[in-house]
């Protein structure tokens, strides 16, 4: 399993230098590509190679989104996007760290997401969405893991406890948001933007897989000669986690 963030050979602590192999550094579709060996994690397990495929960009996502804030066993998790690759994963990785999830999604996915492991569903589609996970959390929470953004960020914030974290790695809905500083600052809350993790996230997720304690949800696989086709179902947003490119 390789992960996908390449690091300065000289300097690799610093972020700023880091690239994403398939973004910032080349090789993201190529069926042979040269990568630093540090970067490349030898993994035993019954996974099928489509399966794992699926884990380095959005599951290594969603460790970071959660290693940052450090939810924590006991804790109230939102997860908005729910049923999307990141929004899955995060699912399975709040449950597995012995959270309570309150999982924001289409009411068409709540079996899908409830089978990823939400303890509760609660309608995106809801009139107000923020009254809606108050009562399905019963109260405030602890954490925000938010990769949508848009017009719900505010009245969702509104949702976190004083002292409670707000952690993002996506904004699928609009990356402008409306931010009343006092929400920020008379709720004591930390925000956390989550791109280049640690490399010891990475290594989370290798000893998850190696105990068999994740499975990924693999909604479809393309093959790179479709590559259009799967743009146009991921945008469509139909499915329910991850999309896979196969390359013949």
């Amino acid at each position: 399993l390789a992960d996908g963030w390449i690091r300065d050979a000289v300097d690799p602590a610093d972020r700023s230098k880091a690239g994403y192999l398939g973004s910032e550094r080349d090789g993201g579709y190529a069926q042979f590509c040269a990568i630093p060996a540090r970067n490349v994690y030898p993994v035993e397990s019954d996974l099928t190679d489509v399966e794992l495929a699926s884990f380095p960009c959005s599951w290594a996502t969603a460790e970071h989104m959660l290693t940052r804030p450090a939810l924590v066993a006991g804790e109230t998790v939102v997860v908005t996007g729910a049923s999307g690759g990141v929004g899955s994963a995060l699912v399975q990785l709040a449950k597995l760290r012995g959270a309570r999830v309150v999982a924001v999604t289409s009411a068409a996915k709540f079996a899908d997401v409830s089978a990823c492991g939400a303890d509760v569903c609660v309608d995106r589609a809801s009139a107000d969405l923020a009254d809606a996970v108050v009562e399905a959390a019963g109260g405030t929470v602890d954490v925000l893991a938010d990769v949508v953004g848009g017009t719900d960020f505010a009245p969702l914030l509104d949702v976190v406890r004083r002292g409670g974290r707000y952690t993002t790695a996506g904004a699928i809905a609009g990356p402008i948001v409306d931010l009343d500083l006092r929400t920020l600052y008379l709720n004591d809350l930390e925000l956390y933007g989550c791109t280049v993790y640690e490399p010891a996230v990475f290594e989370a997720l290798v000893g998850y897989i190696q105990r068999g304690e994740v499975r990924p949800v693999v909604a479809a696989t393309w093959p790179l000669t479709e590559f259009r086709e799967a743009q146009e179902a991921f945008v469509a947003k139909a499915h329910t986690g991850a999309m896979v490119i196969t390359i013949d």
